[in-house]
């Protein structure tokens, strides 16, 4: 039976093997200025801190969002282990080895050597190239307008710089069944995009693709579903999944019972690209 493992207390914040393996992709650089785009609140700004020269991080609002809908329950994990294996789907950089995780909600509002803003990312209040390190992590389509953001991304990151994209991807076997389920948790979701299209998306708002890390998590379904939009889907989903479990319809998350719990999956990517 997989167990949490221990949390790394570091100047950062507690930080966590999958923001670890985060962490090591971006690779910052003590002379990097960061600029880091979400939708609420997340553990990376706090983390990248004592790891560059400046971090800020912009709070954005879901474009055309519905009233009543600010939650950022994407970001934000629920404490619960996290199950990390390597899917092989590695380009530009050694395969990492597969990690028993534990992610602990992560509020870390005291960013070290930053400033947190609130904007629009379709209009980031930055001049051009004004960053060497553009993060965004589970935000780039919960933000809405996805290409408009992207490039507006690219824009204040200088050339030469670095702009990181993580997110998730469907897995290759997910089926539409998989964002049907996101939906019933939250009704805002915007739909997650193959590797391949986000991939495109980033070269076509003008950007070369230098590295991908896609690589699959397994996680505990009751943390997720503390975010679900009210209990009656989170009821839902959890008979869905149960029901898979007992041979029924496919749900594409490929859910299973690990010592008595309810477990699922789900595909994630980091994109390193650099402005053209």
């Amino acid at each position: 039976m997989p167990q949490p493992a221990t949390e790394i207390q570091e100047s950062g914040g507690v930080v966590t093997p999958h923001l670890r393996r985060l962490l090591e992709f971006v690779e910052p650089a003590r002379d990097d200025v960061c600029l880091d785009v979400a939708r609420g609140p997340g553990p990376l700004p706090a983390a990248l801190g004592p790891r560059v020269r400046h971090v800020t991080a912009v709070e954005a609002a879901r474009a055309a969002a519905s009233p009543g809908r600010g939650r950022t329950s994407t970001v934000m994990f629920g404490t619960g282990p996290v199950r990390i294996s390597g899917s092989g789907d590695l380009v530009g950089t050694p395969a990492h080895s597969a990690r028993l995780a534990h992610a602990g909600t992560a509020r870390h509002r005291d960013i070290t050597h930053g400033a947190q803003i609130q904007a629009d990312a379709r209009r980031l209040p930055y001049r051009n190239g004004a960053f060497s390190l553009v993060t965004a992590r589970f935000s780039l389509y919960r933000l809405g307008d996805p290409d408009r953001v992207l490039r507006e991304l690219l824009r204040v990151c200088r050339p030469g710089g670095r702009l990181i994209i993580a997110d998730l991807v469907q897995g290759t076997r997910a089926g539409p069944g998989r964002d049907r389920i996101e939906r019933i948790r939250d009704p805002d979701h915007p739909g997650t995009p193959s590797i391949t299209r986000l991939t495109e998306l980033i070269s076509g708002a003008g950007a070369t693709v230098r590295r991908l890390d896609a690589f699959t998590v397994e996680r505990p379904v009751e943390p997720w579903l503390a975010g679900a939009h009210d209990a009656g889907a989170a009821d839902r989903i959890r008979a869905a999944l149960t029901a898979e479990v007992d041979g029924g319809p496919r749900t594409g998350t490929k859910p299973r019972v690990i010592g008595g719990e309810l477990w699922f999956t789900q595909s994630w990517a980091h994109i390193a690209a650099e402005p053209v």
